[in-house]
């Protein structure tokens, strides 16, 4: 199956998303490569979104020669993306592929690396800037973020975005997640149905994913 259920995350198995994500993980892979990966790894997890989680209906189509039934995705007028600004914006991009005609939502959002991680795993989160459109309950939200760590930005977001809003369907999507951010995003926000396409073994002692693939921002934008 192309999304396989574990005990807090559904797992994306696509065998291109799996390829594509391990090109990105190497540390040989410059920043263009890097970055145009992560806009294909989001237009594969936008494809299997698609195929997975929303439904189809059947229309009345006329073809050049009769008049025959066709199948169409339903909901697709219906879908928002959050962008957590900033390593998500080339994923983001790829998702737009899938859903060309999705509402864009913007939060940025960083954890304060110099106040460290406290004892219970999480960071200090600071929230610079959030514009997100209008959201109904009939709407399909998918928060993206490449990386979901400790689950302290993601719990952050999370917060803004269903703070007055109780859409039908959530996802929250990540390349690359941690055990630790995965329980904790999933206490926090139960509702939400959480989307990798890997679940890495641990967080080290600065809450960074091991093995992860770096800074997602840094090697997409090459500021470090």
């Amino acid at each position: 199956m192309p999304i396989e259920d574990r005990d807090d995350a559904h797992l994306i198995t696509h065998a291109l998303a799996k390829d594509t994500l391990s090109k990105i993980r190497d540390a040989d892979t410059e920043q263009v490569a890097f970055r145009k990966g992560l806009v294909k790894l989001g237009r594969i997890c936008g494809y299997e979104i698609i195929d997975g989680a929303m439904e189809t209906e059947y229309v009345s189509i006329e073809t050049p020669m009769a008049e025959t039934t066709g199948e169409r995705v339903k909901g697709l007028d219906d879908v928002v993306i959050i962008n957590v600004l900033r390593a998500a914006t080339p994923f983001v991009e790829g998702l737009l592929k899938a859903f060309p005609r999705a509402k864009q939502g913007v939060i940025s959002a960083g954890r304060d690396e110099e106040a460290g991680m406290d004892e219970s795993g999480t960071f200090p989160i600071t929230i610079d800037y959030v514009k997100l459109p209008e959201i109904h309950e009939e709407d399909t939200v998918i928060v993206a973020d490449p990386m979901l760590a400790t689950g302290s930005t993601m719990c952050a977001v999370l917060e803004y975005v269903l703070d007055d809003a109780a859409p039908e369907n959530v996802f929250v999507l990540s390349a690359v997640s941690a055990p630790d951010g995965l329980l904790r995003v999933q206490e926090a926000v139960p509702e939400a149905d959480l989307l990798t396409v890997a679940i890495d073994d641990h967080l080290d002692d600065d809450g960074f994913i091991v093995p992860g693939l770096g800074d997602a921002g840094d090697r997409a934008f090459r500021t470090k």
